[in-house]
């Protein structure tokens, strides 16, 4: 969508947006391009407003047989044509820009602090909230930003037409200038309940996203259990829903649409028959009649837009909704107000919770079934201790150090981590290098065999979840990526819980030589571990 030396700009939001805080936060951002955009608009409405009336003044020179009046004006005609055609074109780009700039926008914002809440994102909201927010929302923002052009110059050719009208004929005048508000105030009603039904077709649509994403995550269990058919009853039933929903917000908009073509009808068919009887009486001449019908005809087109806009308007404040309910999301984890660094070199871990201490530079392995999971998860800071106690790294307590720092100097690889669709050299390839290599770590994982079946190498495309190799495989590999970033330290969860006996053998050697003078914490219940380990903790009790 968008080029890659395209640079956002930066967006100040306040702490709690608003819907309506957000849209103009997101404007702001942008002026030149929002003056542009209200340029062009006005620029290219105004030669669509004036064209009646310099059709009017031929007409009015050919009933007085001025043959130059009429060719002067037809070239008045023919300029006016070619602005609006250049004027066209320029709001054309102004207003793509604009639906770019609040689609993507949104996208970027809402991606980049998802990404912040990490784990935390998934028990505050659901998966079919965020699909539906990055798929469809950011385009209606986009709508609602693109039509401000057209908008603009919507009214600034209402206001000509209307002071044309009065300094010919007061009455038709008024008529123009009082009628056409009153027909947009008569669509107004009809707005309500389309945002309600676009609102409720929003919340069917997140539904069915969330409904579909769990059963793509679950299909090989759903299968295994022949349990297909019940949830692809379900999802049917889920879309069902969506269709109904959005076959209500159709009726809602059609409804709108005739309303947009019928009220100001009635105000031109008024201008245009009055105008007849002035024409008829002498009042006015045959040339403003045509005018006049000319110019009550063109105040559908603002009518049109108004109504867009607003109908967009009311899109897009229903999607900004949801994007400030995102954004309002805080990560369980936050920042330190003054983050204090770590010491260089290997670090030590302690959690006072479970009274484990973890020696630098020394691999570690916890014995401590169920537990461990959640000690594992403290000393990496995914999840911060309890109220009275604290993990310390280096000495420093761990949520006094900022997250970038503690992610990067603290690795923990769980079992089940996930697999990106990608090559596998760069799944492979760590953010920042050190001095371990991918094929130093692919050896300590005993996964060169992996490499080897594979066509192409470490430059084999690999799916999503790493579904072209096996469990046992995907589990070294995913050690060797662990084993790739050379942390200060690093974390294991039940590494070699999918791999046989002589596999893991080879593993634990290599690992162990491959970390040595790191600081390594396998968490296992593996004999094969412990005979590596320099020390073994069972519960409090450290075995050397």
């Amino acid at each position: 969508m968008l080029s890659a030396a395209y640079r956002f700009p930066d967006i100040r939001l306040p702490q709690r947006p608003t819907p309506v805080r957000y849209l103009l936060a997101v404007l702001r951002a942008r002026p030149g391009l929002v003056l542009a955009a209200i340029v062009t608009g006005a620029g290219w409405s105004l030669p669509s407003a004036l064209l009646p009336l310099v059709i009017g003044r031929g007409v009015g020179a050919i009933a007085a047989g001025d043959s130059s009046a009429l060719w002067r004006w037809a070239l008045i005609a023919g300029v006016l044509g070619v602005t609006q055609a250049l004027l066209g074109t320029g709001l054309h780009f102004a207003s793509y820009g604009m639906w770019i700039h609040g689609a993507g926008t949104t996208q970027r914002l809402v991606t980049d602090h998802t990404t912040r809440l990490g784990a935390s994102l998934r028990d505050a909201t659901t998966t079919g909230n965020v699909v539906a927010v990055t798929s469809s929302d950011m385009n209606w923002v986009g709508n609602a930003f693109e039509v401000i052009g057209r908008t603009f110059g919507s009214i600034v050719a209402f206001v000509v037409i209307g002071i044309a009208m009065l300094g010919t004929s007061p009455v038709l005048g008024t008529i123009a200038l009082v009628g056409v508000p009153l027909a947009v105030l008569g669509i107004g009603p009809l707005l309500a309940p389309l945002q309600k039904r676009k609102t409720a077709q929003r919340e069917n649509l997140s539904e069915v996203n969330a409904l579909g994403a769990d059963i793509v995550s679950g299909l090989r269990i759903l299968r295994g259990v022949g349990g297909e058919r019940r949830f692809l009853a379900r999802f049917r039933d889920a879309s069902q829903l969506v269709r109904r929903s959005g076959v209500e917000v159709g009726r809602s908009e059609s409804w709108l649409a005739g309303a947009e073509v019928l009220l100001p009808g009635l105000v031109t068919v008024a201008i245009t028959w009055l105008g007849a009887r002035l024409a008829l009486d002498g009042t006015i001449s045959v040339g403003e009649l045509v005018a006049f019908y000319g110019l009550s005809a063109f105040l559908v087109v603002p009518v049109a837009t108004a109504t867009e806009q607003v109908s967009s308007l009311s899109s897009g404040l229903v999607a900004a909704r949801k994007v400030c309910g995102l954004l309002a999301l805080r990560p369980k984890l936050a920042e330190p107000v003054s983050p204090q660094p770590l010491p260089d070199g290997p670090l030590e871990l302690v959690d006072t919770a479970s009274g484990i201490r973890i020696a630098p530079g020394k691999l570690t392995v916890v014995d401590l079934g169920a537990e461990a999971e959640a000690i594992a998860a403290r000393m990496s800071r995914f999840a911060d201790a309890d109220e009275g106690e604290q993990v310390l790294v280096g000495g420093v307590p761990a949520d006094r150090v900022a997250l970038a720092e503690l992610r990067r100097r603290v690795v923990y690889a769980h079992n089940q981590d996930l697999w990106f669709s990608g090559v596998l050299r760069d799944q492979l390839t760590p953010e920042h290098p050190r001095e371990v290599d991918i094929f130093s770590a692919l050896h300590a994982a005993d996964a060169e065999d992996i490499i080897e079946a594979l066509p192409r190498g470490v430059d084999e495309l690999i799916g999503e979840r790493g579904r072209e190799v096996s469990g046992g495989q995907r589990q070294r590999l995913s050690l060797a990526r662990a084993l790739a970033i050379d942390s200060d330290v690093l974390l294991l969860d039940e590494p070699t819980s999918a791999v046989d006996a002589h596999t893991e053998a080879r593993i634990t050697q290599r690992a162990k030589e491959l970390r040595a003078g790191r600081t390594t914490v396998v968490f296992s219940q593996s004999p094969l571990w412990r005979n590596v380990a320099d020390e073994v903790v069972h519960g409090k009790a450290v075995t050397v």
